[in-house]
């Protein structure tokens, strides 16, 4: 039996057929669903780091010791989180949700702009708590309290500003949430 080889001269491609990869970012309601998840996960994390706290402090009490115990959950939470976005740009929630942690040019972050966006995460939900306590401060109704379990959601109000719909935090930061099932598609087509 003859074979034939057929040897086909490749051109170089230009930049007209390269793919380009267009970010696409996940919407509200998927980042929604992927903050519920990563409370439901926190709530382990604040239980263990609690529970170490309480057994090496010989604390019987919530009140003993209570900013050490906030500082130190806050860390634990810290801990967390920078330790998952900097290991694959994600925590379990966000891979679940297929959303990723990316600087401006898709590349991860690194461990300087992660501890940061941690630190940035914070004032605009502690300004929400500010705000509700506030309010029952005015009220004088103790239960307007309840309030605060929203606090976390007014990250979401600079989405609605935002042309990227972006955190303010990933904003200030050149951060940005990423859909990771990023689609490749051709400069040439339109």
């Amino acid at each position: 039996m003859f074979q034939t080889a057929c040897f086909v001269m490749q051109q170089k491609p230009d930049s007209a057929t390269l793919p380009t990869i267009l970010p696409t970012f996940p919407n509200r309601l998927r980042r929604f669903a992927c903050m519920m998840y990563e409370g439901v996960l926190l709530f382990g994390v604040v239980f263990l780091a609690g529970y170490a706290f309480d057994t090496l402090t010989q604390s019987r009490d919530a009140m003993m010791l209570r900013h050490v115990r906030q500082f130190v959950l806050f860390m634990a939470i810290g801990v967390y989180f920078v330790l998952s976005w900097h290991r694959r740009g994600q925590t379990l929630p966000m891979k679940t949700w297929n959303i990723r942690l990316a600087d401006t040019n898709g590349n991860q972050p690194g461990m300087g702009r992660l501890v940061a966006r941690y630190l940035l995460l914070w004032p605009v939900p502690m300004l929400g708590v500010l705000l509700v306590y506030t309010a029952a401060r005015y009220t004088g109704h103790a239960s307007t309290d309840l309030l605060i379990v929203f606090t976390p959601f007014t990250l979401f109000i600079w989405t609605w500003f935002d042309p990227q719909k972006q955190f303010l935090h990933d904003r200030l930061l050149g951060t940005r949430l990423v859909d990771s099932r990023q689609k490749t598609t051709y400069a040439s087509q339109p």
